[in-house]
């Protein structure tokens, strides 16, 4: 094997185990597969060195989330899928995503946690609404929202139930960034203290 494959594989396993997750959970955050992962740590398959360096710049701002105690996206959306109610999974989102606020206001690329790419919450309305959300924070943190934030609207609306408000009254409550991809939440709904 030459220096340079030897070299990429040192910089993928270094930055594997500076993530603190697991091969196949590292490369779904990067938007791969772990047998993929597999073939470029094994030299097998050449990633694209934009590649090795997403990892590596990933892999330590998961590090710093870790230090802080910060939610990432991956671990916002496990905390929703394993919700045991509703009530619950808002409220790990809410902290998911004031978490990322946190991250964007340190200024010190550990905002990037956020580009990891999370795994299905479960539920489509709760997936779109974290992608959303997500994107809203970067933009208004004047940064560029990760790719995995780029979805396209739900086929259906979705009007999760509300305690007190009717359906028109959620519709014309909503924020435009929302409604624009068919999710439909209060405003008030949103914001934590």
């Amino acid at each position: 094997m030459d220096k340079d494959t030897q070299a990429v594989i040192d910089l993928l396993n270094h930055a594997l185990a500076e993530s603190g997750l697991s091969q196949a959970a590292f490369a779904g955050a990067l938007g791969t597969s772990a047998s993929r992962f597999s073939t470029y740590r094994s030299g097998k398959t050449k990633p694209t060195a934009q590649f090795v360096l997403r990892a590596g710049r990933l892999a330590h701002a998961l590090r710093k989330a870790r230090e802080y105690r910060i939610m990432t996206a991956p671990g916002t959306a496990s905390a929703i899928r394993e919700a045991s109610d509703e009530d619950w999974a808002w409220r790990m989102l809410l902290q998911g995503r004031d978490h990322l606020r946190l991250l964007l206001n340190r200024h010190d690329g550990s905002e990037a946690a956020w580009e990891a790419v999370p795994s299905t919450t479960g539920q489509a309305g709760f997936d779109a609404l974290l992608a959303v959300l997500t994107a809203h924070e970067f933009e208004a943190a004047a940064e560029d929202p990760p790719d995995w934030t780029m979805i396209e609207a739900l086929a259906d609306p979705w009007i999760p139930e509300h305690p007190f408000l009717e359906r028109d009254e959620i519709i014309k409550q909503t924020p435009a960034y929302l409604s624009r991809v068919n999710i439909f939440v209060p405003a008030r709904d949103l914001v934590t203290a």
